[in-house]
Parts: C-alpha cells; sequence; structure tokens
C-alpha cells in the first residue's frame, strides 16, 4: 500500500525560499508601479486643446453672464415696482385712516343728537324753525354718512388689492435674486475653470494665447490702422464726425478703449460687452435694454454686407456677445474676462447678426 501512497513535497528552504521571495516581490511592485500609472497618468493637453477649452468656458461665462444681466434687470424692475406699491399702500393707508377717524366723529355726533325722539325735539325746542332746519341737516348728514361708509369700504378694498399686489411683487423678487444668485455661481465657476485651464500654460504659451486677441492700433480718426477689410464687409464707410447719434455712440466706445471687462458692469471704470453697447448709445441719447439678446431686437435689422458704423453687431448661435460697429470690418468691444476694451475684426468670432438703433 506504501507504494500507492502520494510522496511528500519537501518545503523551500535556504536560496531557494530567497529566490522565491524575490521574484514575488518584483513582480508585485511591478504590478504596483503599474497601475500606480494607469490611475495617476493624466495626458497633458496641448497648448492648441487648452485654448479651446478656456474659449469654450469664456463663451459659456459669457452667456451665462447675459443671463445674469436679464435677470438682474428684471429683479431691478421687480424691486422698483415694490417700493412703488408699498409707498402706494402708505398712502392710501393714510386717507383711509382719515376717513374712518372723520366717520367715527360724525356717527358719534349723531348718536348723541339722535338720543331724543323727533317729537319730543320739536316739542323742546325754543324756536321750532330752528329745529326744523336741524333735521333737514340730519338728514343731509345722514345721506353724507352713508357715502363716507361706502367710501372707506371701497377704500378698505383698494388698500387690500395694492397690498396683495405688493405681495406677489415680493415673491417675484425672491425668486428673481435666487436666480441671480445660481447664475452668479454658474458664471464665476467657468471663469474658475478657464483659470485652472491657462495656469497650466507656459508663461509663453500664454502670452500666445493673449496675442491672439491683442488690440488693433488705432489712428486719431478712429480707423483702425492697416485694417484688412473681411469678405463680405464695406470697407470704405469712415467712422462718422458729423455729430449723430451714431458718432457720439463710437466717440464714447473710442473713449472706453483699454477699460476692463468686468462681467456684470454697465461703466463707467469697466464694462462687459452688453453693458458697453448700452453705455455708448445711452451716451448717444438712446436707451437701450440691457442683454445681448434683447438689444438685437432693439432696432432695425441689417444685413452683414449693409453694416453701418454705429450698428450693433452680435456673435454666437445664442446671441451672447455684442460689439459696436466703428467701420472698415472693425468693431469695439469689451471680449472677456482679464481683457480690455478694444478694437477687433468683426470676422474674429462666429457671426449672429446686427441691427441699427433708432
Amino acid at each position: 500500500m506504501a507504494s500507492h501512497r502520494k510522496p511528500r513535497q519537501r518545503p523551500l528552504s535556504g536560496p531557494a525560499v530567497r529566490t522565491a521571495a524575490t521574484t514575488l516581490a518584483l513582480a508585485g511592485a511591478a504590478t504596483a508601479t503599474a497601475f500606480e500609472g494607469v490611475s495617476q497618468a493624466e495626458p497633458r493637453q496641448s497648448p492648441a486643446q487648452v485654448a479651446a477649452d478656456v474659449d469654450r468656458l469664456y463663451e459659456e461665462a459669457e452667456a451665462a453672464t447675459e443671463r445674469y444681466n436679464g435677470a438682474k434687470e428684471k429683479a431691478d424692475e421687480a424691486e422698483r415696482e415694490l417700493t412703488g406699491l408699498r409707498d402706494e399702500a402708505a398712502r392710501r393707508t393714510d386717507r383711509l385712516n382719515t376717513a374712518r377717524t372723520a366717520l367715527g366723529s360724525l356717527a358719534a355726533g349723531q348718536y348723541r343728537s339722535g338720543s331724543l325722539g323727533p317729537a319730543v325735539q320739536l316739542a323742546m325746542a325754543e324756536d321750532p324753525q330752528e329745529y326744523l332746519e336741524r333735521a333737514a341737516f340730519l338728514s343731509r348728514t345722514g345721506d353724507r354718512t352713508a357715502a363716507e361708509v361706502a367710501s372707506v369700504r371701497a377704500q378698505l378694498d383698494q388698500v387690500a388689492k395694492v397690498r396683495e399686489k405688493a405681495s406677489g411683487r415680493l415673491a417675484d423678487l425672491r425668486g428673481r435674486r435666487d436666480e441671480l444668485a445660481e447664475t452668479k455661481a454658474l458664471v464665476e465657476g467657468r471663469l474658475a475653470g478657464a483659470k485652472r485651464l491657462l495656469a497650466k500654460l507656459t508663461a509663453e504659451e500664454r502670452a500666445a494665447y493673449e496675442a491672439r486677441s491683442a488690440p488693433s492700433t488705432v489712428t486719431a480718426a478712429g480707423a483702425p490702422a492697416g485694417a484688412v477689410s473681411p469678405a463680405g464687409l464695406r470697407t470704405t464707410t469712415p467712422a462718422p464726425a458729423d455729430g449723430s447719434r451714431a458718432a457720439r455712440a463710437i466717440a464714447f466706445a473710442h473713449g472706453a478703449i483699454g477699460k476692463p471687462y468686468v462681467w456684470g458692469a454697465t461703466g463707467p471704470g469697466s464694462f462687459d460687452c452688453s453693458g458697453l453697447t448700452q453705455a455708448a448709445w445711452r451716451a448717444a441719447g438712446v436707451s437701450l435694454p440691457r442683454t445681448t439678446y434683447t438689444q438685437i431686437n432693439a432696432g432695425r435689422r441689417v444685413a452683414r454686407d449693409q453694416l453701418a458704423p454705429g450698428d450693433l453687431v452680435f456673435f454666437y448661435s445664442g446671441v451672447t456677445h455684442v460689439g459696436l460697429y466703428i467701420g472698415n470690418g472693425q468693431m469695439i468691444h469689451a471680449p472677456r474676462p482679464g481683457s480690455t476694451v478694444r478694437v477687433a475684426p468683426v470676422d474674429s468670432m462666429p457671426w449672429a447678426g446686427a441691427s441699427r438703433p433708432a
């Protein structure tokens, strides 16, 4: 039976044990290194990829900025209306209280004079004619009392309606403020993301990125020096200097060149894109709405090949950017955070449309 038993395996010992242990340790280290490389390795984006991502984040931030501007405009309007309604409610309440006091005095007087019956009052009167005259007056006073009561009731209804309207406007204002906070967080998140991406670039790479949108050289006459006309744009239209509204708007925009872009800003020290165009045309005596997507409908729409200095030019599919056309295929605009108001070619961004303020 011993011949059928499985032979016992002798355990490893000595040099064999050390060799096996070393082999396993090296294999484990290699495996760990491989997994660590897979989990931690992050391919470095090329400068072009970083620039594309930064551009996308800036575009999303600008779109959110315009939504913020629209929500803020509506919130400001709701706040002004709420203040007006509260003032109106206070005035109506004062008038109501005055009417109530007068009605109370009238009722008290009637009560005192009416404590005796008319026949007794007539019998006791020293001068019956005087009593009859007083009775006629009291009759008229009764009519007036009814009118006063009706007036108080009407004023109560009016005050209640004004207060109800103010309550609705307050709820709307709170909703607008919540929307503002959410949109502000979205803008700041996109800008922080762009900042983190730019930080990955070398100084030379960042300089190259900034150079893409560097301001053009502008002559004293206001026309870009050496401007090259994009296809489809007229190049013979000079910036007006005739005192027209368009000329005044362009003069304001020229005066803003070099001022920083700050999202949500409308001047005088900083601007976002629609804040600049709104301020420029305000200086010309024309009131424009606050956002890009409302400004494009504020005037007469014009074709790209019919642009004239002073026209508003819009970009991107969501109409999220605007500039002020100054002729020769150039515009003045506030590009994005970290930049300044500058002159740039109209064809430097995706075209969306143009309008001419009235």
